[in-house]
């Protein structure tokens, strides 16, 4: 079904990427729910809508596209449901549910139409390249931040690096040197040993808890399940239409880009940087933002994180089951999933960085029509925290540049079409917020 021997992978080697992936995006069990609480959502029932919809989105890209990709509510998109749609605009969180699900169903009608392969095709192989380093950067910094080895200052507001008297951040360290070796040795598996042995070692520095229990019992569905609200017009209509782009564009290009930067890392796309099994992903995301909606949760991304197991030599929608049958598993195993400490997989995620971060290379920095656009997507990415802005400020630099050059002729339509697109959203989002 999945065509292991024509990918140059194996059932056991799947399942080891299925589980790294798990492992590194397992924290979104619990922080997802922890942030919709604030809207008045049901923290129990937002639990298993994540672990649902997560192991939907799954299940969906492996069967629909045969790719290593796992998806979960984003993060992000979460901050972007709770404090804009709901604190921000006004509406509820069953009115919020239902701008996701229009959400979803536009970004299903564009990527059943021939725009679904363009899209990723559209975009100049320098700049695939520095999406790819741009998010390698991103999940890095994800990991030192969740982690605790880079902190946020509060009385500069920039990053600081965090205490050695702080167990995690000496896990952190420790677990970085273990994976590190095993790769540089390069043994089989290594970021999944690293990630086990480093939760192992956080037990006596008291950064890994023992839970008390293996099991949760009592939990229902049902304070979220289709519990959509449809009446929309009470804010008026230019909020609405922002709020839908918002997160119709944000989900698209998030999926894009982690597809895309991904996919050049790991030798997956082709000569031109395109990834042919791609388009269907986005069918596959489009179907799951919808579900999530429905079980009650905020828009379903294409994550990050599965660069872990795609390192770990994941190649096919087998490893995505995996993620999905750990995500059901952990509906009611919750607590072992929590075992793990983000200082256990931030050493993996920041490996990962490494990886990805060899994109660089395919980028001609002499040339600076090219090198602006690619240092922006590169540093916005981890400085705003978003893929999609990195991906937009990118895009609008490599058309602007080009037409003032009097190169118009080089700019896809598409980028055009994309550029101003973006333009428009960061305008209407500007007007909104007056």
């Amino acid at each position: 079904m999945f065509k292991l021997k024509e990918n140059n992978t194996s059932v056991r080697t799947e399942i080891i990427a299925g589980f790294t992936t798990f492992f590194a995006m397992s924290y979104i069990i619990f922080v997802n729910p922890d942030m919709l609480k604030i809207t008045g959502m049901d923290f129990a029932s937002v639990m298993i809508a994540t672990c649902v919809a997560s192991a939907i989105g799954s299940f969906l890209t492996a069967f629909i596209a045969n790719i290593p990709f796992a998806q979960a509510p984003g993060m992000g998109l979460n901050a972007l449901f709770t404090f804009t749609l709901c604190q921000g605009m006004g509406y509820t969180w069953n009115q919020a549910l239902a701008i996701v699900f229009i959400s979803g169903v536009i970004f299903l009608i564009i990527t059943i139409s021939p725009l679904r392969s363009r899209i990723i095709e559209a975009i100049p192989k320098s700049l695939k390249s520095a999406i790819a380093a741009g998010i390698g950067l991103f999940i890095a910094f994800i990991g030192m931040l969740n982690s605790g080895l880079v902190v946020v200052n509060g009385a500069s507001n920039v990053t600081d690096l965090g205490s050695f008297s702080n167990g995690s951040v000496l896990l952190v360290v420790i677990g970085l040197i273990i994976t590190g070796v095993l790769m540089a040795w390069k043994v089989k598996g290594s970021i999944f040993i690293g990630i086990i042995a480093t939760t192992i070692i956080g037990i006596p520095l008291g950064v890994t808890d023992i839970p008390t229990t293996i099991t949760y019992s009592n939990f229902s569905l049902a304070p979220t399940f289709l519990q959509l609200d449809f009446n929309l017009l009470s804010a008026g209509i230019l909020p609405l239409l922002t709020a839908i782009i918002t997160l119709t564009m944000v989900d698209m290009f998030d999926t894009v880009g982690t597809l895309v930067g991904t996919a050049n890392a790991s030798g997956m796309a082709d000569e031109n940087g395109n990834f042919k099994r791609g388009d269907k992903a986005l069918v596959a995301d489009a179907l799951a933002t919808c579900a999530g909606a429905l079980v009650g949760t905020s828009t379903v991304s294409t994550y990050m994180e599965s660069s872990t197991g795609i390192k770990e030599g994941g190649r096919t929608g087998l490893t995505s089951v995996v993620v999905g049958l750990l995500f059901l598993a952990a509906i009611l195993l919750g607590p072992i999933a929590l075992m793990i400490p983000s200082a256990a997989t931030a050493p993996a995620l920041i490996i990962v960085g490494v990886s990805m971060m060899s994109a660089i290379k395919n980028i001609d920095w002499h040339d600076f029509e090219i090198a602006l656009p690619c240092f922006l997507t590169i540093a916005v990415m981890p400085f705003a925290y978003s893929i999609s802005d990195g991906i937009g400020f990118g895009f609008i630099a490599y058309t602007i540049i080009k037409v003032c050059r009097g190169k118009a002729k080089e700019v896809p339509l598409l980028m055009y079409a994309i550029s101003i697109l973006f333009i428009l959203m960061y305008a209407i989002s500007a007007y909104s917020s007056y």
